[in-house]
This record gives structure tokens, C-alpha cells and sequence, in this order.
């Protein structure tokens, strides 16, 4: 298992600097003046090149890049171009808005899609096809669409939950969750109906396998069948569906932090991607993808934990 999880690693941090590389070469293509940019157009053509001298903007981008990367590993993300604040610590002032929207969807999803799953891959009929009309209508009902409903009714009429704003846990804890109830549910909606389909399939698969013939004619409860061996071996493929669906949910955050007025991850990539603030946007790009690895290397750890054939792959 050791060897497992340290090939992932090794994978993974390679994944990080090809990225890392590629989101620069790619932040540099497009030939913005930020000197120009920064000092307004009034500014002398001495101070602006002054100015992107000072940035580092006058080196090659090869070179650019490793400056920055040197500075990266050692914990030194550097400041704003455009605010001068230090990105380490306005990217973690944002950062527990987000991972709470995460967190709160990855659970919701996980308990959720799991029971329909299973209950739609057990008791088949009616169950089933209800499972699978909701899986439909999930993949079908627009996020923004659903967003927008959400707020409309149960934030502007019914006022149970406020509409826009964000309340840190340590703050008041039933104020962080009133805040975050509705942005998760709208990221939910998806997810939930993307993976209980995926159990569903799952149980069913195995179900009609050899070994739960086997177990059922030695007299075994049905809910010892379903809980300790048919779900063992589902779980595997619906753990992989889950890690997508979290990765596919960064991107969804952007529009619900948007609506809600979070001031999160989301918000903040786009407010500083519109101008061109390269620290701030490498250190986004950078958090994003340590997320997605650490995401796909637990995923893997537990299906390697489920089903020992995996940590050969």
C-alpha cells in the first residue's frame, strides 16, 4: 500500500509542474502592457518599463516561470501586481469558503447518492425508476436555473436562509451553515444524480454475481449480503464517479459565489483573472490542482483499500 500511495505522489507532483507550466506559458501568450496597466496612461514610458522591470516582466518567460516555481517551493507565492497583497494569505482568507461548499456537497452527495443507489439497485420497480427520473431531471435542470429558484423562494419569500453573504464557522456555526445550505444544495443536485446512478448500476452488477448466489443459499441475511459484499465491491466505481463530480464542482462554485456573494476561491479567480494578475491566478491554478490530487489520491487509496487488484494498476 505504501508503494501505492507513493506512486500517486510521484505522479501527482509531476502533474503539478506540467500544469504549473503550461497555466504560465499559456497567462504569458497574450501581450499586455501591466506596467501600462498598473501606472495608468499618463504615466512616462521610462516608468512603465521601470515597472515591468521591477515585476520581472522584462525576462524571458522560461525564466520567469523558474523565478517563480524557486520561489513556489519554498512556501513564497509572492504579492498581487495589483493590490500588493501578500497571495498566500488572501488566497487563505478565501479558502474555507470554498472547501466549506466542498466539504458540505462531498457529504451531502456521498450519503445521498449512496442510499438511492442502493435502494434503487435492491429493490428495483418503482424505486428504480424513481431514481432514475431523478437522475434525469438532475442532469437535465440548468445549475444556474436551479440556483436562481433556490434563492428566489426559500432566501426572497420564504426567508429561511439570507440570500448573499458569508458567516465564518468560529462566528456563529448556525450562521455558517444558514449561509452555505443553499449554495450546497444547488451544487448538490448533480452530483447526487450523477453518483446514485453509478451505484445503482453497480449494486445491480453485483448482485448477479456468483458469490452472492453462494452467500444467499448459506442462509445469510439480505441486508449482511448488501451492506458487508455487494456494497464493498460497488463502491469502487462510484468512488471514481465522486472524484470527478468534485473536480467538475470547482468549476461550478465560480457561478454559485457569484449569486450568493461568497467570497470565495471562485469569486476570486474571476475577479483576478480579468486582470491579468499572474501571482494571484498561478497560486489559484496551483491550489485547484493540489485539491484535484489529493481528491483522486484518496479516491484511489480507498479503492485500493476496497479491492487490492487496484494498487497494481
Amino acid at each position: 500500500m505504501l508503494n501505492f500511495i507513493a506512486r500517486r505522489i510521484a505522479s501527482g507532483a509531476v502533474l503539478l509542474v506540467v500544469i504549473s507550466f503550461l497555466t504560465y506559458l499559456l497567462l504569458s501568450v497574450p501581450h499586455i502592457d501591466v506596467g501600462r496597466q498598473l501606472l495608468g496612461e499618463s504615466a512616462t514610458q521610462s516608468a512603465v518599463d521601470a515597472k515591468n522591470a521591477s515585476l520581472g516582466l522584462d525576462q524571458p518567460v522560461l525564466q520567469q516561470y523558474a523565478t517563480w516555481l524557486s520561489h513556489a517551493v519554498r512556501g513564497d507565492l509572492g504579492s498581487s501586481w495589483f493590490t500588493s497583497e501578500d497571495v498566500g494569505r488572501a488566497v487563505g482568507n478565501r479558502l474555507p469558503v470554498t472547501a466549506s461548499l466542498m466539504l458540505g456537497v462531498t457529504a451531502v452527495t456521498t450519503v445521498l447518492a449512496f442510499l438511492l443507489g442502493v435502494w434503487a439497485g435492491v429493490r428495483r420497480g418503482a424505486a428504480d425508476r424513481f431514481v432514475q427520473v431523478l437522475g434525469v431531471v438532475g442532469y437535465a435542470l440548468p445549475g444556474f436555473l436551479l440556483t436562481l429558484v433556490l434563492v428566489l423562494v426559500f432566501a426572497v419569500r420564504l426567508r429561511w436562509f439570507p440570500a448573499i453573504g458569508y458567516t465564518g464557522f468560529t462566528d456563529s456555526p448556525s450562521g455558517w451553515l444558514s449561509t452555505i445550505t443553499l449554495p450546497v444544495v444547488s451544487l448538490s443536485v448533480v452530483s447526487v444524480a450523477g453518483v446514485s446512478q453509478q451505484v445503482r448500476g453497480a449494486v445491480i452488477d453485483a448482485l448477479r454475481q456468483d458469490y452472492v448466489r453462494t452467500l444467499r443459499a448459506r442462509g445469510l441475511p439480505a441486508s449482511r449480503i448488501v451492506f458487508k459484499h455487494v456494497l464493498r465491491n460497488a463502491s469502487a466505481p462510484a468512488l471514481s464517479v465522486l472524484g470527478m463530480q468534485f473536480v467538475g464542482l470547482l468549476g461550478g462554485a465560480v457561478l454559485v459565489e457569484q449569486i450568493f456573494g461568497l467570497p470565495g476561491i471562485g469569486s476570486m479567480t474571476v475577479t483576478y483573472a480579468t486582470r491579468g494578475d499572474i501571482p494571484v491566478i498561478m497560486a489559484l491554478v496551483m491550489l485547484t490542482v493540489v485539491g484535484v490530487v489529493l481528491i483522486n489520491l484518496l479516491v484511489d487509496v480507498l479503492i485500493g483499500w476496497l479491492n487490492p487488484k487496484a494498487r497494481a494498476a
